[in-house]
C-alpha cells in the first residue's frame, strides 16, 4: 500500500466509467464486500433501473465480463479494492477512505446515483 495519497484526477479518471461510479458509491455507501454477481446486480438495478430477470443473459455477461477485465483491475491498480477470484469476492481496502471527500462530491453531483444506495 502507498504511503501517497490518492491525486484527484486519478478519482476523476475512476469515476469516469458509469458502472465503475455505481461499484464505487455502493462501497462508499454499504463500505462491505460485494459478490460478483452482487455487483453486477447492482449495476442493472441502478444503471439500468431493470431486475436481473429482465436483462437477458448476454447483458449480464457483458457487464459480468467488464467488471473482470476492465472496472475490478482499474480499481485494484490503485489499492481501493481487492478482488480474490476464486470466491469472487471484492471488498473495499483500507486506501478506499482516502477516495471518500472527492468521491462524495461526484456521487451527489450524478443524478443517476441517489440515495439511499443498496442492492
Amino acid at each position: 500500500m502507498s504511503e501517497r495519497s490518492i491525486e484527484f484526477d486519478t478519482v476523476l479518471d475512476l469515476c469516469r466509467d458509469r458502472h465503475r461510479r455505481t461499484v464505487l458509491a455502493f462501497f462508499a455507501n454499504q463500505q462491505r464486500s460485494l459478490t460478483l454477481n452482487d455487483l453486477v446486480k447492482t449495476i442493472i438495478k441502478h444503471n439500468h433501473h431493470l431486475s436481473v430477470s429482465a436483462v437477458s443473459g448476454d447483458e449480464l455477461s457483458q457487464i459480468r465480463l467488464s467488471l473482470v477485465h476492465q472496472h475490478i483491475p482499474a480499481l485494484e491498480a490503485v489499492s481501493v479494492v481487492e478482488y480474490d477470484p476464486d470466491r469472487e469476492l471484492v471488498e473495499p481496502t483500507e486506501r478506499f477512505d482516502e477516495l471518500q471527500p472527492a468521491l462524495s462530491a461526484i456521487i451527489e453531483a450524478d443524478p443517476e446515483l441517489e440515495p439511499p444506495f443498496e442492492l
